[in-house]
């Protein structure tokens, strides 16, 4: 798939609105993801997604798309791909999450507006505070 222009800034929004979902997805063990994606228990990794995104988004914010891949090799360190869809209101982002030992990284493969605007700057932004008002702030203790 060809990148669209504009990627690495929506990325950037990306990976910083799901780190706290990343930390819960490393809660569960290497070798159930490995066992779930190569057994093809897709609903297995559907259900985990979505337990940790229930923390952090508001439903049906975040959810895993029906794909992913496990790379467990003697000679290289393990790497967990998930294919992922975050839905905020007006938009869908697509893109795949790779966990591995110390870190994750994120790559989104297409935006989707409901209601493009012409200028891409205006749609980023526009990206950014549709997934903030997606995410559930946590309730102040006091």
């Amino acid at each position: 798939m060809i990148r669209q222009d504009h990627v690495e800034p929506r990325e950037i929004i990306v990976a910083e609105a799901i780190q706290n979902v990343v930390s819960e997805l490393r809660m569960v063990d290497l070798a159930d993801y490995v066992a779930f994606l190569r057994m093809g228990r897709i609903g297995n990794i559907s259900d985990i997604v979505d337990s940790a995104a229930e923390l952090y988004f508001m439903p049906g914010t975040l959810r895993f798309g029906h794909g992913g891949e496990a790379h467990v090799y003697w000679s290289n360190p393990p790497r967990i791909v998930l294919d992922l869809e975050l839905r905020p209101r007006g938009a869908t982002i697509y893109f795949t999450l790779a966990l591995r030992e110390k870190d994750a990284a994120v790559e989104v493969n297409y935006v989707a507006f409901d209601e493009p605007a012409n200028d891409p700057l205006e749609n980023t932004n526009f990206l950014r505070t549709a997934i903030r008002e997606a995410v559930i702030l946590p309730s102040s203790v006091g």
